[in-house]
């Protein structure tokens, strides 16, 4: 005998196959890892020094400052929001950390320490840019940028018309030492890109972050107390903006105010190039982490096959629009509003 169906719920169909994954959500998946390992095989074609262990040791040194960056950037993303901080916060942290160690400008040498208040400056710069937006309602781009301003200007007052030196071995050491062939900061991104799957997989504020950029609203309705894990997101990317400029202050050997410049346009590139939607609730560390190996090997590609700098800028934007409507196009019906 056949029980009738419950009230509001359809029979169960006879017969019929499991429901498909979307095409787009695949195409989201798959497509940026098809597309590097497609530049991997172009670039190798064209240029025999692309696929030798110093290029390769050169691309993941390149990429490791800007992986860090968006390992943070992402959880911001997620919300469905933006975040315009990160090159104020990466001067006022690279010119901090020059002077809370060893350094040619002042007798102060807290070692690790110094690094470690440099990454919490730059968690303090986040939680700022997610109270102001979260608690006055402001757009995150307008506060961020804000915050952005704010960093640079400290930083230029630091920075004080001499530029600081870092004088220790030790820290000057994770520049250009090696561990199995690859530069000690090289394994500091890893580290970061690990803790930054495992915060998105296995916390609340990886879940809560997916959920309240798919659908803010209902994650209200829900009891998700969306300010709060607003506000961690953003100070989470903060403290990752700060790390990004202990290691480009590392790399240098001193504290530049320009530390970041340019990095908020190569951020955001990477994290859409990998999948990470502008619009909220889609992508991840891993999708990010994929644009940024994209973006990195395409910049090196070209400029081994001696493409032009002012091209490798034109094509970077032409690769974000396009990126920008094959992930978005899917979605059109359901954005009605366009911002």
């Amino acid at each position: 005998m056949v029980t009738p169906a419950r009230l509001g719920q359809a029979p169960p169909a006879v017969g019929r196959a499991a429901p498909r994954r979307p095409r787009h959500g695949l195409l989201a998946d798959v497509g940026p890892l098809a597309a590097l390992v497609l530049l991997c095989v172009v670039f190798s074609a064209l240029s025999p020094q692309f696929r030798t262990w110093d290029n390769f040791r050169n691309v993941m040194d390149s990429a490791s400052v800007l992986a860090v960056i968006a390992v943070g950037l992402t959880f911001v993303l997620l919300l469905g929001a933006i975040d315009l901080s990160i090159e104020g916060v990466m001067a006022t942290a690279a010119i901090s950390v020059a002077l809370l160690v060893a350094n040619n400008r002042n007798d102060i040498d807290l070692g690790l320490l110094g690094i470690v208040a440099a990454v919490a400056l730059g968690a303090c710069f986040g939680l700022a840019s997610g109270l102001l937006s979260t608690g006055l309602k402001i757009p995150s781009f307008m506060t961020t940028l804000g915050i952005s301003a704010i960093g640079i200007g400290i930083a230029t007052v630091l920075f004080d018309g001499v530029q600081p030196t870092i004088l220790s071995p030790e820290i000057a050491e994770w520049a250009s030492g090696q561990w199995f062939g690859l530069t000690r900061l090289t394994f500091v991104a890893l580290a970061v890109v690990v803790i930054g799957v495992l915060i998105q997989r296995y916390t609340r504020l990886g879940r809560y972050a997916r959920a309240i950029g798919g659908a803010e609203e209902l994650a209200l309705l829900s009891g998700v107390p969306v300010r709060r894990y607003k506000t961690l997101a953003f100070a989470f990317a903060g403290a990752t903006y700060g790390l990004a400029g202990v290691m480009v202050t590392i790399q240098l050997g001193s504290g530049i105010v320009q530390a970041g410049g340019g990095l908020n346009f190569a951020a955001i590139t990477a994290a859409v190039v990998g999948g990470t939607l502008l619009s909220g609730g889609r992508g991840g560390v891993l999708h990010s982490i994929v644009g940024v190996l994209i973006v990195t090997v395409l910049v090196n590609g070209l400029v081994l096959i001696g493409v032009s700098p002012y091209v490798q800028r034109a094509v970077q934007g032409v690769i974000v629009v396009v990126a920008v409507v094959i992930t978005a196009w899917p979605l059109r019906a359901r954005m009605r509003v366009v911002k």
